[in-house]
């Protein structure tokens, strides 16, 4: 859990971000810009759709900021062999860190057992491979709970980090429209109350400003996922927190329109 009460450098921000290309529609050309805008921003990783993988590890070599993908996304219904296959196809190709779902069908069911298999069998894929899993949860689809259960296993299991959501877990409102909270404050202290400390947090869904950042952080996330990366961190520089800044950032006082969604 971090409790350093010091005040971050841009760049400890920055390598709090996996920066998300994960919408469905978007091009590889958008997809290109995107990992320029990780590298130019430092980030931690630049979070990507498994086809687009070998592409990100070209267009990030020899930086410092990694590859990662997604698997069974955005449901985590897949087939656990397929989720392996995916996984080790990921790592193959460039990917050090995979994001996977857990099948929110078989936690809300009650088949831990299952889940629980399924998130060893990848992490196992993972370890094997030099690389790290991170497991989405899903929390707008579950009760406490549930992500209680899931934390436990996840712990037992030695994943590398829980993750909140994929940004697409939709419910139905009460309107009839459907949307997600993402992650909440409540639920991320929840999970890291239930977490030990080798187990990191990640934060995704609904983070999406420098002070969305900074409280996560004050709980104990230490990664989030976000689309508004550039925005975030300009604002960060504008404010005068301490440097390093990544050099792409330099003299970045104006503030960068914020990428939708995520």
């Amino acid at each position: 859990m971090n409790t350093d009460s010091a005040q971050p450098s841009v760049l400890d921000l920055a390598k709090m971000i996996d920066h998300s290309l994960l919408h469905p529609t978007m091009t590889d050309a958008q997809l290109d810009a995107g990992c320029a805008l990780a590298v130019r921003c430092d980030v931690a990783t630049v979070c990507v759709k498994p086809y687009y993988v070998p592409r990100a590890a070209e267009l990030t070599g020899g930086t410092g900021v990694l590859v990662c993908s997604v698997i069974g996304f955005p449901h985590g219904n897949s087939h656990t062999g397929i989720k392996v296959l995916e996984a080790e196809l990921a790592i193959r190709e460039g990917a050090k860190e995979i994001d996977m779902v857990a099948n929110a069908g078989k936690v809300l069911g009650g088949d831990l057992r299952y889940v629980a298999d399924d998130i060893r069998q990848v992490n196992s894929a993972c370890v094997a491979r030099g690389a790290i899993l991170k497991v989405i949860f899903e929390n707008d689809y579950l009760q406490d709970a549930q992500i209680i259960q899931l934390c436990e296993a996840c712990s037992g299991i030695g994943v590398a980090f829980v993750k909140t959501s994929t940004g697409y877990g939709f419910v139905k409102q009460p309107s009839g429209d459907y949307n997600y909270k993402g992650a909440t404050e409540r639920q991320l202290r929840l999970m890291r109350a239930h977490c030990p400390e080798r187990v990191q947090i990640k934060a995704a869904g609904g983070v999406r400003t420098l002070d969305d950042l900074l409280l996560v952080r004050s709980i104990g996330v230490s990664r989030i996922g976000a689309t508004a990366t550039e925005a975030i961190l300009r604002e960060a520089v504008r404010r005068g927190l301490p440097g390093p800044i990544p050099p792409g950032l330099a003299g970045a006082h104006a503030p960068a329109a914020a990428a939708p969604g995520y």
